[in-house]
């Protein structure tokens, strides 16, 4: 019996004697836990033998015994906390050593995390796996319902685009892109979405989605280049058509088709689909405006402008058909998901000047955000409206939505080959300069 060290605290081994547990507890261990049934070879000792070894030797010992085909949630959850509740270095066996192995891996703990592939990897082949069996078993259970989600941050309008990947298929969807667009010179640029394709190029990803939660009022989706790069289909929110309806009378356009086809999918409340084999749904939030939505992929939460970081609030509700006491339902919605899910906001304004963040939990917004611990629906509506009647309007929101209601799609080049916008002069009542 030799322990193999994974972390400081916690080291794997193969089948324990009896004989054993005076010498492991001599080394310093505190807990033993066995991962093998009774009854799987006629030489081992069994578990009742070994818990007799264990406390005479004073070490707690847990019973937790699995197959490699059969390791429950339950069971990983009890293995997880009995490495967190041990008061020193834990030892977790099995017949190699290697069932112990893959149940730490599915535990998660934050030393998990810390670990790449490769690294387990090498971990495993000390317990004699080989390395293609590991790299096989990991694609297919460790990131299980946890996509790697990759931010990038656009200074210009504290956007923040994400590219959301299946680790196990290598299968992505891109998230909110942002078409460059300066407002002073009328000069458009692909630089942001180009950023996301060398990324998508560098990790060998397959893009299977190009998502919107909304139609933006800061910025001009890149959707529609990204379409024609990658041939993925875009999709957004069904309540689209009810945002189109709003702002073709705004911008007076009566022979606009407001009905949702300049998107391959439109996503009702509870829709799902997939991302490689992550499970993926759609929960409607609306607030911010009409036809904003929520990407619930595994276990990360995409909510756009319904949320910021904790410490910088939730978005506004004064954009024409936005609602603060919709807002406010919206946000009890994503607050229901478990405390654990990782929350991705759409934009980040760097308060007090720190450096920008974009990943926060549902557990850290209940606890940290102003704007929710602590509030009713009454408050929050009546912070919000006083709020939000001090904020001008985003400098590129008569810009932008009538990209933006066109899928990504820019106007069609006039007679002399340019493009032009539209800008509507005293359409937002009550604008605030």
């Amino acid at each position: 019996m030799k322990p193999i060290p994974v972390t400081q605290k916690f080291s794997v081994a193969g089948q324990l004697q009896p004989e054993d547990f005076a010498e492991l507890a001599r080394s310093g261990f505190k807990t033993i836990i066995n991962n093998r049934p009774d009854g799987e070879e006629s030489s081992q000792p069994g578990s009742a033998a070994e818990e007799e070894a264990a406390r005479a030797a004073g070490l707690d010992y847990v019973f937790i015994p699995v197959t490699s085909s059969n390791m429950r949630p339950e069971d990983v959850r009890r293995f997880a906390e009995t490495i967190v509740a041990s008061d020193g270095p834990v030892l977790a066996h099995c017949r190699s050593g290697a069932r112990s192995f893959y149940m730490w891996v599915l535990a998660g703990d934050a030393d998990v995390e810390g670990f790449s592939d490769d690294k387990l990897i090498a971990v495993a082949g000390k317990l004699g796996i080989a390395p293609d069996n590991a790299r096989d078993w990991l694609a297919a259970h460790r990131h299980v319902g946890k996509p790697e989600v990759k931010g990038f941050y656009e200074e210009r309008n504290g956007s923040i685009q994400y590219v959301v990947t299946d680790p196990a298929t290598k299968k992505c969807a891109i998230i909110d892109p942002v078409l460059d667009y300066d407002e002073k010179s009328g000069s458009t640029s692909t630089a942001q979405a180009d950023r996301i394709l060398a990324y998508i190029k560098e990790r060998g990803l397959n893009v299977e989605w190009i998502l919107d939660t909304h139609p933006h009022a800061d910025h001009f989706s890149a959707a529609c280049y990204l379409k024609e790069k990658t041939r993925a289909p875009t999709a957004i929110g069904a309540h689209v058509v009810d945002v189109q309806k709003l702002w073709k009378g705004i911008y007076n356009w009566p022979d606009f088709p407001a009905d949702g086809h300049q998107w391959d999918r439109l996503f009702f409340a509870d829709d799902t689909f997939k991302v490689g084999a992550l499970d993926a749904r759609v929960m409607f939030s609306p607030g911010h405006t009409l036809a904003s939505i929520t990407y619930v992929i595994g276990d990360a939460a995409f909510v756009h402008d319904t949320l910021f970081m904790p410490d910088s609030g939730t978005a506004r509700a004064d954009f024409p058909g936005g609602s603060a006491k919709a807002l406010w339902k919206s946000i009890q919605d994503i607050l229901a998901l478990s405390d654990e899910t990782r929350v991705f906001t759409g934009h980040d304004y760097q308060p007090d000047g720190r450096q920008p963040r974009w990943e926060s939990t549902v557990g850290e917004q209940k606890k940290f955000n102003p704007h929710i611990a602590g509030q009713t629906e009454e408050s929050f509506v009546k912070l919000r409206k006083e709020r939000d009647a001090t904020l001008p309007m985003p400098k590129l929101i008569l810009h932008a939505l009538q990209v933006n209601i066109n899928g990504g799609q820019l106007p069609e080049p006039e007679d002399n080959g340019k493009r032009y916008l539209k800008i509507p002069l005293n359409a937002l009542e009550r604008a605030v300069w």
